[in-house]
């Protein structure tokens, strides 16, 4: 996932969680996520999931089979999960997570009715334990509906469509909405397989992060204008990487094992935008392995996606503001395939340690850059990430906060909480420093085993360390480096290696000039890359005068920057100086997408300008809150609150 996160709160204090587990639930202690050898990783408290109610050392699913009907009337999912078990000699009952859910009936493999009982909700993201009585079944089925409102699924009407004719279903699984709409352990250090029976309205195109097996759905004998769609995933996954979209979707093939999903008035721009593709798989397989899931698919969505990109297994979903037309955003995608290995392949085994799929796949990214687009380029983009970390940093309250760990302790909060800048720029920052300790040579042999050794597997920091040190370090290479610091402690070691571009001596030359006489001519805009553009505004003074603004925006028409980066950079500055020429495209802006990078800092910045932008933001939010996804809108509604307050 690629994003720059926006952080909230949702405390879930243990007492409370413990209360609501009752007997059903499930306790610290016994949460645990399962390596492929059937042993637990879960040995230390390191490694535990205080984000799942599952006791998987008890009972385990280990598959999934969904036969689902998408009702686009109702809003809902409605049909049945039937769930494979792996379970313990003495167990006598299997926790799963739920959110929302209307169990209608849970039987075992032979169709007997197994009893069941829904625990107390959390009153949070978390949900409430669904516990199931197994009286020796190691196979049940439960039949359900999904809740309208379920957080994971965002029902689109035709006219939030680009075709403006048919509606569209998308879902957004990390980190754990997808107990919202299927009842699993959600957890991702308990991986599982799955396969999927989907119907829906006749027209509409189901896809899903899996193989495709009847990619133009077969009609349905008795239910005329429905079709049913098939999908297999073979090999286990972490169940948030579980994700469906819907709708009036073209297709077309960008080589022999990639393509692209979109709209059909936004297919060849997509295609186009993404014709390097193939070039940056090969790319990514020669750093580090083969890549191991078959297909790599892209499905553009529309603009309401919260996300940058998610990089569900074989099917990549990503937000059509990185179609900028030119090639300048395709880190995007270089990022999510890189995921196919760091995240997909090797998976953090709890949401304390986000950091072991995002560092790494932060570092990955901009090895495929590299390859791909040149040393220089990567190194802007490195370069913009050092300073997007050092930015979280201060705004987490400064080098002593316990939220610049990679290893967290994100017990009783939610998540996202941990979905930072540190986990992704940090994380890469410490990866490189491994690099410049031990050589690329060596690094990249490490790396590519480190991939084949643990994959299909959940991961901890615990057992990364011990893998480093057995594998990669020789001598006191891993105690002079400091390991367990860089991964246990707040802050950012002195060596840490901060690579930096070339090309931005100019750029900052510009800001000083332009600072200091407002003079555009100073300014080689029409020479520039986006990210020599980034830097360029990310870097001005906090404080300019209208005139300076004025000048900025006309010569270089940045109210309508089609580059939805340089669009956002800009509005951030233009906020921060109450420019009123920048409100209408402040407000097009945050109407036209829902990317919560861009959405909830520009609301954050309108809400900080008093009575020049509290107005405003209240006005766009109460139009746009119900084009956006819960995973936007559970952030803005902190921000700006919600028409009820």
């Amino acid at each position: 996932m690629l994003f720059h996160p926006f952080r909230f709160l949702a405390p879930l204090a243990a007492a409370a969680l413990l209360a609501a587990c009752g007997t059903g639930g499930a306790s610290n202690d016994r949460n645990g996520a399962m390596a492929n050898d059937g042993t637990s990783i879960f040995a230390s408290e390191e490694g535990q999931d205080s984000h799942s109610y599952a006791r998987p050392l008890e009972a385990r699913v280990t598959h999934v089979s969904l036969d689902l009907n998408a009702d686009f009337e109702a809003q809902r999912m409605v049909g049945s999960a039937t769930l494979d078990l792996e379970v313990a000699e003495d167990a006598e009952q299997v926790v799963l997570d739920s959110k929302d859910l209307e169990i209608r009936e849970v039987v075992n493999g032979d169709g007997e009715a197994l009893q069941w009982q829904m625990g107390e909700d959390s009153g949070d993201v978390h949900g409430a334990p669904l516990t199931i009585s197994l009286e020796g079944a190691e196979q049940v089925k439960i039949t359900y509906a999904s809740a309208p409102g379920a957080e994971a699924l965002q029902w689109l009407g035709p006219e939030q469509t680009a075709g403006g004719e048919d509606p569209f279903l998308f879902s957004q699984g990390q980190a754990i909405l997808n107990r919202t709409w299927i009842p699993t352990q959600d957890s991702p250090g308990i991986r599982q397989t799955w396969d999927a029976r989907i119907t829906a309205p006749e027209g509409l195109r189901v896809v899903m992060s899996a193989e495709m097996l009847t990619p133009e759905g077969e009609m349905i004998d008795g239910e005329p204008g429905r079709r049913a769609f098939r999908f297999r995933m073979a090999e286990p996954v972490a169940p948030y990487l579980i994700a469906i979209a819907a709708g009036d979707l073209a297709f077309q093939e960008l080589g022999e094992r990639s393509g692209v999903y979109a709209e059909p008035s936004m297919l060849a721009a997509s295609v186009e935008e993404f014709e390097d593709i193939e070039e940056m798989i090969t790319a990514a397989e020669g750093l580090y392995g083969d890549y191991r899931w078959g297909r790599y698919d892209l499905l553009v969505l529309p603009p309401s996606f919260p996300f940058g990109g998610m990089e569900n297994p074989r099917l990549t979903f990503v937000t059509p503001t990185i179609l900028a037309g030119d090639k300048s955003l395709v880190s995007l995608i270089a990022h999510e395939l890189a995921h196919s290995w760091s995240g997909n392949l090797v998976t953090n085994a709890s949401w304390d340690d986000f950091w072991l799929n995002e560092g790494f796949t932060v570092y990955f990214e901009n090895r495929i850059m590299e390859a791909v687009y040149g040393r220089e380029r990567a190194a802007m983009l490195a370069d913009l990430g050092w300073t997007d970390m050092m930015d979280d940093i201060e705004d987490l309250g400064g080098l002593t906060s316990p939220d610049t760990q990679l290893h967290l302790d994100l017990a009783g909060r939610d998540p996202d909480d941990g979905m930072t800048d540190i986990a992704y720029e940090k994380g890469a920052v410490f990866l490189r420093t491994i690099e410049e300790t031990v050589g690329r040579a060596r690094f990249d042999a490490w790396l590519g085993d480190y991939f084949s050794r643990n994959a299909f597997q959940p991961q901890t920091s615990e057992r990364l360390i011990a893998d480093l040190r057995a594998n990669l370090f020789t001598g006191s290479e891993a105690d002079d480096l400091g390991l367990e610091r860089w991964i246990y402690e707040p802050g950012l070691p002195e060596n840490a290696v901060h690579i930096q571009s070339n090309r931005f001596r100019a750029v900052d030359q510009a800001i000083a000039n332009f600072a200091e006489s407002g003079g555009v001519t100073v300014v080689n805009w029409r020479e520039w890359t986006t990210q020599e553009r980034q830097r360029f505004l990310e870097g001005l003074p906090r404080e300019l005068d209208d005139d300076r603004l004025e000048a900025l925006e006309t010569t270089f028409g940045l109210n309508e920057a089609r580059n939805s980066e340089i669009r956002f950079a800009w509005l951030k500055l233009a906020i921060a100086n109450r420019y009123d020429d920048a409100r209408d495209s402040a407000e097009d802006f945050l109407l036209g997408m829902g990317r919560r990078k861009f959405v909830a800092p520009l609301f954050e910045s309108l809400m900080a300008e008093g009575e020049w932008g509290q107005p405003l933001a209240r006005r766009i939010y109460a139009e746009a809150r119900p084009r956006y996804h819960s995973v936007t809108t559970n952030t803005v509604d902190e921000t700006v609150g919600t028409s009820d307050d």
